[in-house]
């Protein structure tokens, strides 16, 4: 499922700090490090303890059956070696950082996680570096290698490339020709007084207007706070193009926004017939579409006359191996073993989730899930979601306002620069 994750990325310096062995405390202060104490790096050869051995690992409750599949073969293949105790445990991806920070010594041996909270659960002490580097360098995409790892050193093992967002259609509305611009989508649901969602209030999506203008944002090298000029006056598009353009779209009988449910249930009762979303409803989405489901990249929209390719934030999922599990080499061979080609493959069949590995993601099967060719058709106009808090409630405003129409009529340029002020505010971890 995909997560709206407000990323406490913190800066390099600190980070550098952290990794010669200084301690430091989370976004809400709490320090995770004991004083004196030096988190265990695990070598790849190194000598596995035998005996009884105790793990837990925290997955998505939606990801339990099939994650238990995976633990019954690891069990099976290191027969012998240990006494395995494995617990599954339910916690939420986007709790993850929170979960394992709040307490780093309680925390699950290898939790799931997305790839913008690696940062700070580096920062934090709790990620063991993966033991095998190279073999792990060479199996998954180098997209997913690299949104796992910080300064050429890989963190955590990747297992999903598909954490991104797409159109979804319904192809008794929509022919292909019609799906590769919004103005035409538009036209065809209201046609048919029907609608395209998307949640326009999200920084998540709110992004794909941006990011291909030619307009800049990104994380600063204090790796806390955003650059940002959305409000730019100058150039082929300016930001009250966008925001006009922005307007033209929430104010056409043919769109609504809405969050993810609404989507869902506008799907189900035969309303949308079109939306902006990720993989996680795939499933819902084809047994309401049945053979009229259909999925394809984000379309282009009108801006100052132009057609833009709508951007999007792209992200991984991966396993972390907690510095501080009592049983750190087989921590890390539970992690590497439920991440390899042949549980990225299970995990695909059964939970419909893109491998991030490299034969796996170059599957027959795979490229026949409409959903997952469209997030990877995507991920080409994508980028790594890198951002500072500040970004997220901003957007919020921001989207609110122009989903209802900008009921005050306040001067666009005004409204962007209130936008671009909230996005670059100072923040205090």
């Amino acid at each position: 499922m995909r997560k709206k994750l407000l990323a406490v990325v913190l800066s390099v310096s600190l980070l550098s700090a952290l990794f010669a062995g200084c301690g430091n405390s989370d976004a809400d202060n709490t320090t995770e490090q004991e004083a004196g104490s030096q988190p265990a790096v695990q070598k790849e050869n190194e000598p596995l303890e035998s005996g009884k051995v105790a793990l837990r690992i925290w997955v998505e409750e939606s990801n339990i059956d099939n994650l238990q599949k995976m633990i019954d073969s690891f069990k099976q293949n290191y027969a012998g070696q240990a006494d395995f105790e494995i617990t599954i445990e339910a916690s939420g991806d986007a709790d993850t950082r929170k979960n394992v920070l709040s307490d780093i010594h309680n925390a699950a041996d290898v939790f799931s996680m997305p790839d913008d909270q690696l940062y700070s659960l580096i920062a934090g002490g709790a990620l063991s570096p993966v033991a095998n580097q190279d073999e792990v360098k060479a199996a998954n995409l180098p997209d997913a290698v690299d949104a796992a790892s910080y300064q050429g050193t890989v963190y955590a093992y990747p297992y999903a490339a598909d954490n991104g967002y797409f159109l979804y259609y319904d192809k008794e509305y929509f022919s292909d020709s019609d799906v590769q611009t919004f103005d035409r989508i538009l036209e065809v649901a209201a046609e048919n007084e029907k609608k395209i969602s998307m949640e326009f209030n999200s920084g998540w999506y709110l992004y794909s207007f941006f990011g291909n203008t030619g307009l800049d944002f990104g994380l600063n090298e204090d790796g806390v706070t955003n650059y940002c000029n959305w409000n730019a006056t100058e150039g082929k598009i300016k930001g009250v193009d966008v925001a006009q353009a922005l307007l033209n779209i929430t104010s056409h009988p043919g769109f609504v926004a809405q969050a993810d449910a609404g989507f869902i249930q506008g799907v189900n009762n035969g309303t949308c017939i079109a939306g902006i979303s990720g993989v996680w409803n795939a499933v819902t989405i084809q047994k309401a579409w049945g053979s009229n489901y259909g999925a394809c990249k984000l379309p282009t929209y009108t801006c100052n006359g132009q057609q833009i390719q709508m951007a999007s934030f792209k992200g991984y999922k991966m396993f972390g191996v907690n510095t501080y599990s009592k049983h750190l080499g087989w921590a890390h061979k539970l992690a590497d073993w439920i991440t390899n080609e042949q549980n990225q493959i299970l995990r695909f069949e059964e939970r419909n989730q893109g491998p991030s590995n490299v034969v796996a993601a170059a599957s027959d099967a795979v490229e026949e899930v409409p959903a997952i060719v469209a997030v990877i058709e995507q991920s080409q106009y994508g980028v790594l979601q890198r951002v500072g808090n500040s970004y997220w409630d901003a957007c919020t405003s921001f989207g609110d306002t122009i989903a209802a129409g900008n009921p005050d009529n306040m001067p666009l340029q005004d409204l962007l620069d209130r936008l671009v002020s909230g996005i670059t505010a100072s923040v205090v971890q």
